[in-house]
């Protein structure tokens, strides 16, 4: 097998070095496949699963701090050791890989490829899901005009259309207009395609059978009499579902040190539950000794909703947790620069790159609570602190320091990135230690807690918000939702990735706040509430300084250029 960098070997090698069979692989050219789930569950029943550890994050800057260089780096790592092992990723959305951000492969030495195909088309699934939540759309406009046999309330349509782009001037739409023959005229909107009910359902659900029953259950809005109406009522379920086969199978493409990675399930984790899909989850666990996944943002967004929602709906157990942690982000939060959206190492690379024991030492607040939070769940940890160009041996000893005082079961510094999985065997070393022996994970809240008393132990005890308070619309959603028996969902709250709290500009770890809630949704075939917090918006809109000026094509090659 070659072992070139960015140069994938053929899929087929890949899908042998799991134990796949070949009636299980579906080749989408050479170096992408899906793989038929149902067969390999089958085949695979009675072998027991293997150990899943997922990596999160303390609260990010704008940058990110190299999360998924961390979860691609461990994988590595631990096949080096000679363990059979996968990693679990999203697929990432061209929202951010037109953005800022940039692309969500990873990077350096740890990444997913072929990058490029991933990044933009890759196997379909986000345009199939984008398929499903428009043609719900569609129906339920046709159906009000030909005669509203549900007697559908305009004013109370809840369910959006997509698109896979940033584009804010999508946020807020009339449609319909025109002759009669276009519709009736309402106000609609669009969200980002990740931020979609039918993009969580589709990582959530278990099988196709599951999927089939969450979409007939799905709620788009309410009558005029306050009922609830679904797109079983719409009979658009069967239709949505048989746009969704395919996308249903897990994706399985390979890291730069050709180990095996399921990429797949897309879903925001400041919107929506941003974790990868259930069932290559479920495929992995059944493959491999162990699944390395990766929660979006911190644990306060992506971890806090694996455990409250991911696994309590799936019932995998989670056996370890890593929080990447870079000390640029500790400086960050310790008060020794403020990162924004939009704004680059090089804006200010002289004050990232001079050493600050001391805003290293205050940044530590916002990593402890980040630990508490996965101890919460009873859920070993091990931090692993990122190193990056600049950072001094003194502030990497300091970070490591401090995680190990704050009750981390280790700490360790990694140079993955520059040298791949070699440059991560310590850390993949303590993860295997920290998740030797076994450990069941603990619930938050109880399933029959109130909605509020959900979202105020969240806001309490994972954010450290001193209580909620609530809007009149969320008080009356909220309300609306008890009566109609939507209280034993789990909450998914919205809120940014950028602070413990709601408000972006309050870092470390933020006291003497409350949480205000603007508005509750209800994702019902999802099997969960979405408290609206803060400012929070569900179609991003493209910063100022976007990466895709920088993206080519070499006309004579065909090869994509600039895309990262």
């Amino acid at each position: 097998m070659s072992v070139d960098e960015n140069i994938p070997v053929p899929v087929v090698d890949i899908a042998q070095q799991l134990g796949l069979l070949d009636p299980e692989v579906e080749l989408y050219g050479k170096h992408m496949a899906k793989v038929d789930y149902s067969r390999v569950l089958s085949r695979l029943a009675d072998r027991p699963q293997g150990k899943f550890i997922v990596v999160t994050g303390m609260t990010p800057t704008p940058l990110g701090e190299g999360k998924t260089v961390t979860s691609i780096a461990i994988g590595q790592a631990m096949t080096m050791l000679g363990m059979r092992v996968c990693n679990t990723l999203r697929e990432p959305s061209k929202g951010p890989s037109f953005g800022f951000k940039g692309g969500g492969c990873g990077g350096g030495r740890c990444q997913m490829i072929p990058m490029e195909n991933i990044n933009l088309h890759f196997t379909g699934d986000i345009y199939a899901v984008e398929a499903a939540q428009n043609l719900c759309s569609s129906v339920i406009d046709s159906s009000i005009l030909f005669g509203n046999p549900l007697d559908i309330d305009s004013r109370q349509i809840t369910w959006p259309r997509c698109i896979d782009l940033s584009d804010r001037a999508l946020r807020e739409v009339v449609v319909g207009l025109g002759s009669k023959v276009n519709g009736y005229p309402r106000q609609d909107g669009y969200v980002i395609t990740p931020a979609t009910e039918t993009a969580a359902i589709h990582s959530l659900a278990t099988s196709l059978a599951d999927l089939r029953d969450r979409l007939e259950r799905t709620v788009i809005g309410f009558s005029r009499s306050n009922k609830p109406v679904t797109c079983g009522d719409l009979k658009v379920a069967g239709a949505m579902t048989a746009l969704l086969i395919d996308a249903l199978k897990p994706n399985l493409v390979q890291s730069t040190e050709h180990h095996p990675v399921f990429c797949h399930g897309f879903p925001f984790a400041n919107i929506a539950h941003g974790n990868s899909s259930v069932l290559a989850d479920m495929v992995g666990l059944k493959l491999c000794d162990y699944v390395i996944s990766e929660s979006g943002f911190g644990t306060d967004c992506g971890f806090e909703k694996l455990m409250n929602v991911k696994m309590k709906q799936s019932g995998i157990n989670v056996d370890g947790a890593v929080i990447a942690v870079s000390v640029r982000a500790l400086k960050h939060h310790g008060g020794a620069f403020h990162l924004r959206p939009g704004m680059s190492v090089a804006d200010m690379k002289d004050v990232i790159e001079k050493e600050d024991l001391g805003a290293v030492e205050r940044g530590g607040a916002n990593l402890a609570a980040h630990v508490r939070n996965v101890r919460a769940f009873n859920v070993p940890v091990v931090v692993a602190i990122n190193r990056f160009p600049g950072d001094t041996d003194r502030e990497l000893d300091l970070a490591r320091q401090m995680a190990l005082e704050m009750g981390s079961d280790d700490a360790v510094v990694h140079d993955a990135w520059r040298r791949g999985g070699d440059g991560a065997i310590e850390l993949a070393n303590a993860v295997i230690k920290a998740t030797d022996g076994a450990s069941k994970n603990s619930p938050l809240y109880a399933e029959d807690a109130s909605i509020k008393e959900k979202i105020e132990t969240v806001a309490t005890r994972i954010y450290g918000a001193d209580g909620v308070d609530y809007s009149p619309l969320a008080d009356g959603r909220i309300q609306l939702y008890s009566d109609l028996g939507y209280d034993n969902l789990c909450v998914n709250m919205v809120k940014t990735q950028f602070s413990l709290s709601h408000n972006p500009a309050l870092l470390g770890a933020p006291c003497g706040w409350r949480l205000p809630v603007n508005d509750v949704r209800a994702h019902v075939g999802a099997g969960f509430l979405c408290p609206m917090t803060g400012n929070s918006l569900t179609m991003p809109g493209l910063p100022s300084r976007s990466s895709f000026p920088s993206i080519e094509v070499d006309v004579d090659s065909g090869k994509i250029q600039g895309l990262f």
